[in-house]
């Protein structure tokens, strides 16, 4: 049980850490005498879209979510709300590579959409993931047996979180290096 929760946890601080350091690039470019990285929003936007949309979340449905309400049907309104935020949140992140090409094309038009863009999706997803923290795991760790957990945990291992473990004031160093790397593979 304790290995499923530091994975998900883990990959929690990770998300954070990509968007704190997507919303601080983001208040940087409000400065229209500084061109922005565009390359390292690139990354974060395709991190953000990539890993928490694509893996994380669709993982979280089918084995932490599932399971849960299989051993507590009472905790379907809370699935069921958890479930809608994360279908929220892959609409967010389109709207935010909306924003970001909008910013890239018409720089330095597009600034004041972009910091909206990257703050309502940060925004909803820390408080999504504080949702999912301070009220779906305590159901979980009292309803889920063994075996769920050892299911659980094998498939959040199966898609190791690229950022894991890399320093919140790291990230955009981090991100501009996989910027410059996908550039050079290009």
């Amino acid at each position: 049980m304790k290995q499923a929760i530091n994975i998900l946890q883990s990959e929690h601080r990770s998300i954070s850490a990509v968007l704190q350091a997507l919303r601080d690039l983001a208040r940087r470019a409000q400065d229209p005498k500084v061109r922005p990285h565009f390359q390292a929003l690139r990354s974060m936007v395709r991190y953000m879209d990539e890993y928490p949309e694509q893996l994380h979340h669709p993982k979280e449905d089918q084995h932490l979510f599932a399971r849960l309400l299989l051993r507590a049907p009472q905790a379907r309104p809370l699935i069921d709300e958890l479930h809608a935020e994360h279908e929220q949140g892959a609409r967010l992140i389109r709207e935010l590579e909306r924003a970001l090409l909008f910013l890239e094309e018409d720089w330095p038009g597009g600034r004041r959409e972009f910091q909206q863009a990257v703050d309502a999706y940060a925004e909803f997803q820390w408080k999504h993931m504080r949702k999912e923290e301070e009220q779906l795991l305590p159901l979980a760790e009292r309803h889920l047996k063994t075996e769920d957990w050892q299911a659980i945990e094998q498939a959040f291992a199966a898609n190791p979180d690229p950022v894991a473990g890399t320093h919140a004031a790291h990230v955009e160093e981090l991100f501009a290096r996989i910027a410059i790397n996908q550039g050079a593979n290009s």
